[in-house]
């Protein structure tokens, strides 16, 4: 897309602290990184969210993402990581163009990813927990 920030990065239109590419993914720095090494692992395909994107694409994406996870625990000293993905305005999707988040995290850091887990807006019951999982069971036959 002409406007998209991110075909701009993966053209060499905009710069970027690139760390891979390949002939499918572009892998740069965040420009505001929430932990050492936070890295966003975009296709070069342009595709608006993750239901806009192919499946070959996510294959290609969730791939380079584990292996630039792996080998940050080497270089960096990295010991776990968060994948982060927002698809839509309502998840808070930032750019329309489908990414992932790469968050290595660090003994002792000082990221609390709970805090939103811990912030449960719905509180369903049991009943009604089987109640949703039935739905959706039925909704994918």
């Amino acid at each position: 897309m002409e406007d998209c920030i991110f075909c701009k990065i993966v053209k060499g239109e905009i710069g970027s602290a690139k760390i891979f590419e390949d002939e499918n993914v572009f892998v740069f720095l965040d420009i505001n990184p929430i932990v050492k090494g936070h890295c966003l692992v975009v296709p070069k395909k342009h595709s608006e969210d993750i239901f806009d994107t192919d499946n070959e694409t996510l294959k290609n994406v969730i791939i380079v993402a584990k292996d630039i996870s792996e080998k940050m625990r080497n270089i960096l000293g990295s010991v776990a990581v968060n994948l982060v993905n927002s698809s839509g305005i309502e998840a808070e999707q930032g750019v329309s163009h489908f990414h992932l988040h790469i968050l290595p995290r660090y003994k002792g850091d000082a990221l609390n990813m709970s805090e939103w887990w811990q912030s449960k807006v719905l509180k369903p019951t049991g009943e009604e927990l089987v109640k949703i999982a039935e739905e959706i069971r039925v909704g994918l036959n």
